[in-house]
């Protein structure tokens, strides 16, 4: 694998990645939660930052961007469509576009739903995608500006990736995503262990990300609007797909 991925905690329940191509000696952020996380992460690992992809406008993603590009003399690359809430942009992608990161590429998916202006970074060639706040573990973005349907589309594109593909999501939400997923979906028996998993990973302190695309399919409500087992315990038998999720993620906020 070209990419070198180093994942570290940041904020309260933020992570920050540094992706890294030793070919040309190129480091990104997905990202900057937090300033002195990334640099302390820099240091340790002995790499130059030279770029920032930015996933969202939200300040604890973009909320370091400025003073980092300061320091590191960075490019910043964000949605096209939202410039004008990422800071420092320099570079502004749409959907379908390839950006190239060193020896790398990453394409741009456009996930609108949690924000209006939300992109990910699938690198193909590593399996590794980079969906900020659209797919979380167990999860997915709460919808602060977009719709249902946008964000059920949204989710569809991560879902057409590779079951194998290695998910870097933003935040640690995976134990709490996994008590709301047990109570619409009590009869998967994948997801009954998977929590069990996490709640042993967390009882040590140790982090539940990254996920995979497959490991997502299998028990993600927010994936699942088509299990009959969901459907029936938030009581929408054979509705639309687009009905069951809206109807999951309603729950999941007042949960």
């Amino acid at each position: 694998m070209a990419l070198q991925v180093h994942q570290f905690p940041c904020r309260t329940d933020n992570y920050g990645f540094l992706a890294h191509d030793p070919r040309q000696g190129v480091t990104a952020c997905i990202d900057t939660p937090d300033e002195d996380p990334i640099n302390a992460a820099l240091e340790e690992k002995g790499w130059h930052l030279t770029h920032i992809l930015n996933t969202h406008h939200h300040g604890d993603h973009t909320g370091a961007n400025t003073s980092l590009k300061k320091r590191w003399g960075c490019t910043i690359v964000g949605a096209a469509n939202d410039a004008e809430r990422i800071p420092g942009i320099d570079v502004g992608m749409t959907d379908g576009d390839q950006y190239q990161f060193g020896s790398l590429t990453a394409d741009v998916f456009e996930v609108p739903g949690h924000t209006t202006g939300h992109i990910a970074f699938y690198f193909s060639s590593e399996g590794i995608a980079f969906v900020g706040d659209t797919l979380f573990a167990l999860g997915c973005g709460r919808l602060f500006e977009g719709t249902p349907e946008m964000m059920w589309n949204s989710l569809q594109k991560l879902m057409a990736l590779p079951d194998e593909t290695i998910v870097y999501c933003a935040h640690e939400y995976t134990q709490s995503n996994a008590k709301f997923a047990l109570s619409v979906e009590p009869e998967n028996a994948e997801l009954v262990a998977r929590s069990q998993k996490i709640d042993a990973l967390r009882a040590v302190g140790k982090p539940t990300v990254p996920t995979t695309i497959g490991q997502e399919r299998a028990t993600n409500p927010f994936l699942r609007p088509m299990s009959e087992n969901l459907q029936k315990t938030i009581g929408l038998s054979g509705a639309d797909l687009v009905s069951v999720f809206a109807e999951t993620r309603l729950r999941k906020d007042n949960f």
